[in-house]
């Protein structure tokens, strides 16, 4: 992950993250991210699930989809937010979050590495899903983009913590009003027959 000119953390710097770590605990911890391109001059943000290994974050979607440019530089931004900071002065209220852009200009995956990017995304959507379900065939991965992207310019920023007003006088509450979540209980498609397989049960209760 290294530094430039569109990475670099130019306000609250003390949020800011460079090592590469930081960057893989946001990922890990989401599985949408909001993809920004520029499409016939026009900005376009979509939201959509990924997935990443250590080198490359991955998309896929439908080859007919005009949000998956592979010609220009696109931003994939991931927010995590765990909490309203609420603080004696409306101006020092905030929010207690964890986010990471990242830039590049994505590469069209064909081929073995284009399965093998596809299992990467499912499973970090839902592991041990690869493994139990039916892998796509011919027809369906021909009629689906998978774009890498690499994860060597972003840039992470982390909130955490009170508010930062405590010398302020004015006397009223304040505090963090932490925002949690969780998979509920699985419920089963109608027209399924069989039990839910334990790589499912595990999610419950989960956080995420």
């Amino acid at each position: 992950m290294s530094a430039t000119d569109r990475t670099r953390h130019r306000r609250l710097r003390e949020q800011g993250r460079t090592d590469r770590e930081a960057l893989f605990e946001v990922l890990r911890a989401g599985f949408v991210c909001h993809l920004g391109v520029v499409v016939d001059g026009d900005p376009m943000v979509v939201p959509t699930v990924y997935g990443f290994d250590s080198g490359h974050v991955y998309l896929h979607g439908s080859v007919a989809g005009r949000s998956l440019t592979r010609d220009a530089t696109a931003c994939v931004t991931v927010t995590h937010v765990d909490g309203l900071v609420l603080a004696r002065s409306v101006f020092e209220h905030g929010v207690n979050y964890r986010s990471a852009m990242i830039y590049g200009v994505p590469r069209a995956l064909e081929g073995d590495e284009k399965l093998a990017a596809l299992r990467v995304l499912t499973e970090h959507i839902a592991p041990g899903r690869w493994e139990h379900a039916r892998p796509p065939n011919r027809k369906e991965l021909a009629a689906t983009t998978v774009l890498a992207i690499s994860l060597d310019e972003a840039s992470v920023k982390i909130r955490r913590g009170d508010p930062g007003d405590q010398a302020d006088p004015h006397d009223v509450w304040a505090g963090v009003l932490p925002l949690t979540r969780a998979w509920g209980p699985p419920v089963a498609d109608p027209y399924t027959t069989r039990p839910v397989p334990e790589h499912v049960l595990r999610r419950t209760g989960e956080p995420f």
